[in-house]
């Protein structure tokens, strides 16, 4: 046994891949020397398993250590599973698990690869064959989920340090984020080119580290981070600041003693002087006042129809009393007289262009059927180049969609006949039946669903002319988040699940109707499932005929 244990110690010394290696690269005692026959060289080898002891004891100690840590690891990663078991749609509804699901299986897995060191890739090869069909989040994905939540922080004006304690527009959903969590934000941002989010989050990563029992993350990583983000902000003064604690704290940093003198020398080459505050364009050391000075610079530049869609995704509608005290609910019985028997629950959102909400019109059975059918189907949601007229994706649309047919399922169907008895309008034109699911800030910002006349390629290949109107359905409810927004006329659509929304994209006239331009605001929390159709021009000319007046 003693000697079994020699050859495990000798094989993490020597590099050997099993015990037999190690055996045979293990110096041998009997080549002639004849140890056995001398008491003094016996004596000797006391020495040699003195000092083996030694280190099998540190050998011992680490890999301990290494057991501990491998303990830790699978507790948070126990945890992950024991939460989401609760209910998976209710914890993936929380963008601050969804993150961290997707850190814990790119980020994190790469260290825990390398605490479980030699068995690693035998280990991730049980995981991948004795479970057919698992999915593995890339690098990109974890990059976009940092981008979701950004966009989810800008958007509902969310504070850094309540998300990071898990509090999201003033309810608490958890779970709170550690220290080396908000490094990993700040750190995705900054490779983003984006050094407002960068500075914010790796400043909460410092308050985290503070509070922290056991640190996730060294302070000298963050303030390094800090001061690249406040160096590629033209903030040298404050990127000389914090090397300098970054080198106090770690005097060998790799980087530390190169930077400081870089930041230094970039000062001098200027002309600054350490004691000349803010008057040269080389930033403040002061962290508070260049924060300040990043947001407003942001809010400067959003522009007013951003800054009315972010207003309107908090609720915060601006409509005149004027039209919204003429805005009224009804029963109508649509176009069909199959509507007659049932009238449905019809609500005025606004009066021109009109849009309206049809309340309770598609069941959960319906529902049901179409995430059933469209679910494995669903790829990246595309918008169209006005130019070249093709598909391709854009950060300014983000969610997944599948197409469903008419013929594919009764309920799919029912769809499509409930959409002809309340419009009247054909349906044989419309695009198919659109699906689409939001994940982590999944939105789609302001545009509109008609084509310009300067994208004169749009639609050519269906030959059914422009989007006549769109027809909108809610297929579940969100929590918070996700409406339907339109910045020209100041109203906001909270998804309600079983509603349909209805507007017409053109004038009589055949001209877009700028004013119905619109936007899908980010999931703040919960889960949006929505389904559309975009129905086209051709086969409407007896239920909406043309007319030459521009302002019908």
């Amino acid at each position: 046994m003693q000697n079994l244990i020699i050859l495990i110690y000798i094989s993490t010394i020597v590099g050997a891949t099993d015990i037999e290696e190690a055996a045979n690269k293990f110096p041998s005692v009997s080549d002639g020397d004849g140890m056995f026959t001398s008491s003094a060289d016996l004596e000797g080898l006391l020495w040699t398993e003195a000092d083996l002891v030694d280190k099998l004891e540190d050998y011992v100690k680490d890999e301990y250590r290494r057991i501990q840590k491998l303990e830790k690891i699978l507790e948070e990663y126990r945890s992950v599973r024991d939460r989401a078991s609760l209910s998976s749609e209710k914890f993936i509804g929380n963008p601050i698990n969804s993150f961290l699901l997707i850190k814990k299986l790119t980020s994190d897995w790469k260290e825990l690869k390398g605490v479980i060191q030699g068995d690693s890739e035998r280990f991730l090869k049980n995981l991948t064959t004795e479970n057919y069909g698992l999915r593995w989040p890339k690098d990109e994905d974890l990059n976009g989920a940092a981008i979701g939540l950004m966009r989810l922080q800008d958007t509902y004006r969310l504070d850094t340090t309540s998300i990071a304690n898990g509090i999201l527009s003033g309810k608490h959903f958890g779970p709170g984020l550690t220290a080396q969590d908000c490094f990993e934000l700040g750190r995705q941002t900054y490779n983003n080119g984006d050094y407002y989010h960068t500075n914010i989050w790796m400043e909460e990563a410092l308050r985290q580290y503070e509070t922290e029992t056991e640190k996730t993350v060294t302070k000298a990583d963050i303030l390094e981070y800090l001061a690249f983000s406040a160096y590629m902000t033209g903030n040298i003064r404050r990127a000389l600041k914090l090397t300098k604690q970054m080198v106090e704290l770690e005097p060998e940093h790799p980087r530390g003693p190169g930077n400081l003198e870089y930041y230094q020398s970039t000062l001098e080459k200027k002309g600054a002087t350490l004691q000349k505050r803010g008057e040269d364009g080389l930033g403040d050391a002061d962290e508070t006042v260049n924060i300040i000075k990043e947001q407003r610079k942001r809010e400067e530049e959003l522009g007013d129809e951003r800054v009315q869609y972010e207003q309107l995704c908090r609720g915060e509608e601006f409509i005149p009393e004027s039209i919204r005290s003429r805005l009224l609910c009804r029963y109508t019985t649509g176009k069909h007289p199959y509507l007659l028997i049932g009238p449905v629950k019809e609500e005025d959102i606004y009066p021109n262009p009109r849009i309206v909400l049809f309340h309770d019109l598609v069941t959960d059975t319906e529902i049901d059927t179409i995430k059933e059918l469209a679910t494995p189907r669903f790829k990246r949601a595309t918008v169209q180049n006005y130019k070249t007229g093709e598909l391709e994706t854009a950060s300014y649309r983000i969610s997944k969609t599948a197409w469903l047919k008419e013929e594919e399922h009764p309920h799919v169907a029912n769809i499509y006949r409930k959409a002809n008895q309340l419009t009247g309008l054909n349906m044989e034109t419309s695009e198919e039946l659109q699906v689409s699911n939001y994940g982590i800030g999944g939105h789609y910002e302001p545009h509109f669903d008609f084509a310009r006349r300067e994208e004169k390629n749009a639609f050519a290949s269906l030959g059914t002319g422009n989007r006549i109107a769109t027809l909108l359905m809610y297929e579940s409810d969100v929590e918070l988040g996700g409406a339907t927004v339109f910045p020209y006329l100041g109203i906001s659509l909270k998804p309600k699940k079983g509603a349909v929304a209805f507007w017409y994209n053109l004038h009589q006239n055949g001209e877009g109707d700028e004013m119905t331009r619109h936007a899908a605001c980010p999931v703040l929390a919960g889960t949006k499932w929505v389904s559309n159709f975009w129905i086209h021009e051709r086969g409407q000319e007896f239920t909406r005929p043309c007319s030459t007046d521009p302002f019908r």
